[in-house]
């Protein structure tokens, strides 16, 4: 598991952010993003995909959280 940031950026759309690697990316897709459940898995730009788990409502932006590597971005 790592520890990751998720932000909003200037257009809108959220950014992901892995500090040890220094990994920057655009989410274009997250698994679950209603009301009552936000998380699961985020596929990146960059072909990488990541997990968080489920939370009951979409947080505040920016947030910390920990996810776990799905399948390795592609360079």
């Amino acid at each position: 598991m790592a520890n990751i940031m998720i932000r909003k950026n200037d257009e809108g759309g959220l950014v992901f952010y892995l500090p040890k690697r220094d990994l920057e990316a655009s989410i274009e897709s997250i698994e679950f993003d209603e009301d009552e459940k936000w998380g699961g898995e985020l596929k990146l730009d960059n072909g990488g995909s990541y997990y968080i788990d489920p939370i009951a409502r979409p947080p505040r932006l920016p947030i910390s959280l920990r996810a776990k590597r799905l399948s390795v971005a592609e360079d």
